[in-house]
């Protein structure tokens, strides 16, 4: 097994390609996740039970404000550009925001703070070495 793992790592793609796939993959889960919060907004699924028009001022405002900013980064991270970046990582770092400081508004939601913050330290270590194999 670990002679199929060393193997892989020989002949894995170069980091710069890693990154890219990953930033695509999520792009798409975040065009995914842009679509939910405009199927809230027009009337085709609920949240938490409740549709757009019942929830508080509270969730509505961060319901648009999430399903605009999703899409957005979701087009820069496709695209590799660094705006998207910065969008994605505006985006994460909101909900992680959303669900610590005002968790009475928004619900404590720790699967969710740790799936951000895990997606972010794997682009952080990808850049890393990324950058690192294009200084060699």
């Amino acid at each position: 097994m670990t002679a199929l793992f060393l193997d892989f790592l020989k002949n894995r793609p170069p980091w710069s390609v890693t990154l890219v796939l990953y930033l695509r993959a999520m792009a798409i889960l975040l065009l995914f996740a842009g679509l939910i919060h405009w199927g809230r907004i027009v009337g085709i699924t609920p949240w938490r039970g409740q549709w757009f028009w019942e929830m508080p001022v509270e969730w509505q405002a961060a319901t648009v404000f999430f399903a605009v900013l999703d899409l957005v980064a979701a087009i820069g991270l496709w695209l590799t550009v660094s705006w998207g970046t910065v969008m994605w990582l505006t985006r994460a770092l909101s909900q992680v925001v959303m669900h610590t400081l005002f968790s009475d508004i928004y619900g404590r939601r720790p699967y969710e703070i740790a799936f951000y913050l895990t997606t972010i330290a794997i682009y952080l270590i990808l850049l890393y070495l990324s950058e690192r194999e294009q200084r060699r």
